[in-house]
């Protein structure tokens, strides 16, 4: 049992590497395979698919991350509370950040990931995230409008998914920022500080002039 878990971890830490790298489309299960050094039987034998195995790297970053949004939601309705939006983002990327604490470089990887889901043609994928995680993401929406009630519904929309972007590439080309910022600045800075000259901006995104002039 100990070997089998060994070789699943081998192949989704391999499979997230190369997909966040080259692509969805680009990487094939052999060269996964190749990297990971099990046989292509190993892959078919514990996903069964490409797109299974695609899936199952998206759930080990976004099972304890919705679970963890899902408790804090919980939190928020006993208490009654209503988060401002400030509040409210600021636990989302907090959740996000320290759900990969012990692997920080996971959480660029992750971000590249999210970016690929975006860009490259994954029906499947999509299909997936919306059945297994809708349902939080669709309660977080509901507490994120009521945080923001001035911005129309299609207008939100609209500065989520540029906020989104935002947040995608910050985080996943952190590394590049964090030395661009070191060479030319003297400074250097953590996965936290990224994170918080973020927040601002995405906040003042969605909030900036309420509805579309």
């Amino acid at each position: 049992m100990a070997a089998q878990t060994g070789t699943v971890q081998r192949i989704l830490d391999t499979a997230e590497v190369l997909f966040a790298e080259k692509g969805f489309a680009e990487t094939s299960l052999r060269a996964i395979t190749s990297k990971a050094g099990v046989n292509l039987a190993a892959v078919n034998y514990h996903f069964g698919s490409k797109e299974a195995l695609i899936q199952a790297v998206f759930e080990r970053f976004l099972t304890p991350f919705c679970t963890a949004l899902d408790a804090r939601m919980d939190e928020l309705a006993e208490a009654d509370e209503a988060p401002g939006l400030d509040r409210l983002l600021a636990l989302v990327s907090g959740l996000a950040l320290t759900s990969q604490a012990k692997e920080t470089h996971r959480i660029a990887l992750f971000f590249r990931l999210c970016g690929l889901a975006y860009t490259q043609a994954q029906g499947h994928l999509r299909r997936y995230l919306r059945e297994q995680y809708g349902a939080v993401f669709k309660r977080f929406l509901r507490v994120l409008n009521a945080a923001a009630p001035d911005v129309p519904p299609m207008e939100l929309f609209w500065r989520i998914h540029f906020g989104l972007g935002a947040a995608v590439f910050a985080l996943s080309s952190m590394d590049s920022l964090r030395a661009i910022c070191k060479s030319d600045f003297g400074v250097e800075l953590g996965v936290a500080d990224v994170n918080q000259r973020l927040l601002p901006f995405i906040v003042g995104g969605i909030r900036s002039g309420d509805a579309a002039s």
